[in-house]
């Protein structure tokens, strides 16, 4: 689980406290408790404070925690671990939870968050340019049958495309979040199969009631029109019925044939009228029908051809080489970056979040010691920078020019206002 922290000083407001009508919803929420117990209260109460002030303020946590008696500690350790509680403003109208778990990934949430980053934001829990909208990525929000999904405050939008998304996005933005519908997209009622339900569409199957009813009629009905039939007979046993033997002309089904026969053969006299199975010959073994011979290959030789040595083999069928170890790209390569001499002045790389010491000091032999050589960096120099540090595609994933850009441009401030955490 990641690291959830606190917003920013300079963001967090001086003090909090609930409305009148949230006041008494929280007295109502701690009277729920038996005695004693009122501090478990401190989970619904971070909720009211957080859909009263869009986040959770760390004022909020404070005042929660006095409110209920319980030291501060405590509160920020519940409001930091569980994602509900949101540690950092929000938007205004709409914070968009986007369920990224795999049936939803399987049903496109992949293009959903496509549609947050281009309208909303490129990176998560960053608000637009007005303040209004905010998203982010979450697990299972409990819809999968109706994958994709996403939730907005309370409500869950599933069925979706990113078409329909777009244009629930836009509602929201003009401030007429209410006037979309929440629930499936497509028409569909609840969970119900997409076409309408197939079974269950009656009582009848469901209900005791019902079925005993209908029993009941049937068997009166049954009985008052069957006639007085006369005593019956003493049960005995039943012969097995011969409706289901087949009608055949083959001696072993006609009935005036007994066996087995009573009378007996001599072993000698069977084996003489016997006829021997015949010698065991592969030609004829491996010979088939004419029209078959003509189009079909003989069964006989290896079963396996050697494949030719340019065949092509998927990587994954390979068997992995012991010896095999990844080689570093040439010192002499055109896409090296280029590197300086050491200057006075050298910025500390380890700011960038995935250089740690070791990787700075390669990056140092390397000639890389400034910010604005990191930010500098084109696609085939990071791919070759990536190779040499074995990084597997790291440097792009951690997004190390755009940190670089920022750190170049106005130190670890301009790295907190363009990512909202400090350089770790």
């Amino acid at each position: 689980m990641s690291v959830r922290r606190l917003a920013e000083a300079s963001v967090q407001p001086a003090s909090f406290a609930f409305n009148r009508a949230n006041a008494a919803a929280a007295k109502q929420w701690i009277k729920k408790y038996p005695k004693g117990r009122e501090q478990s209260a401190i989970i619904p109460l971070l909720m009211i404070a957080q859909e009263q002030e869009g986040w959770v303020t760390k004022a909020a946590i404070e005042t929660i925690s006095d409110m209920l008696g319980m030291p501060r500690i405590r509160g920020l350790e519940v409001a930091t671990f569980y994602t509900q509680y949101q540690l950092n403003p929000v938007g205004t109208r709409a914070h968009i939870q986007v369920c990224g778990t795999t049936p939803c990934m399987l049903r496109g949430s992949e293009a959903l968050m496509d549609v947050c980053r281009s309208k909303i934001h490129h990176d998560q829990f960053h608000t637009n340019d007005k303040g209004t909208l905010s998203w982010e990525e979450v697990e299972c929000l409990g819809a999968c049958v109706n994958a994709p999904m996403v939730m907005v405050f309370k409500d869950t939008f599933e069925d979706l495309t990113p078409e329909r998304l777009a244009e629930i996005i836009d509602l929201y933005d003009a401030g007429k979040g209410a006037s979309v519908m929440p629930g499936p997209q497509n028409g569909r009622t609840g969970s119900e199969p997409a076409s309408g339900l197939t079974s269950l569409t009656n009582e009848k199957a469901i209900l005791k009631s019902t079925r005993d009813k209908e029993a009941k009629a049937a068997a009166k009905a049954a009985k008052e029109a069957a006639p007085a039939a006369a005593p019956a007979a003493s049960a005995g046993p039943v012969a097995p019925s011969n409706a289901s033997k087949p009608k055949t002309d083959a001696p072993e089904t006609s009935p005036a044939l007994k066996t087995p026969s009573a009378a007996t053969v001599a072993p000698a006299a069977e084996k003489a009228a016997s006829v021997s199975a015949p010698p065991h010959s592969a030609a004829n073994a491996n010979t088939a029908a004419p029209e078959v011979e003509q189009v079909s290959k003989q069964r006989n030789g290896p079963k396996a051809k050697a494949e030719p040595a340019s065949a092509f083999k998927a990587p994954e069928t390979k068997a992995p080489s012991v010896d095999a170890k990844p080689t570093k790209p040439s010192l002499e390569d055109k896409n090296r970056p280029a590197g300086i001499d050491r200057p006075a002045l050298v910025d500390d790389l380890k700011l960038i979040s995935g250089v740690g010491p070791k990787i700075e000091g390669i990056l140092h032999s390397l000639g890389i010691f400034t910010f604005t050589q990191v930010a500098s960096w084109k696609k085939a120099e990071r791919e070759w920078v990536d190779a040499y540090l074995s990084f597997h595609g790291r440097i792009d994933r951690d997004d190390w020019v755009k940190q670089a850009k920022a750190l170049a441009k106005g130190g670890v401030a301009e790295y907190i206002r363009v990512f909202g955490k400090k350089p770790v």
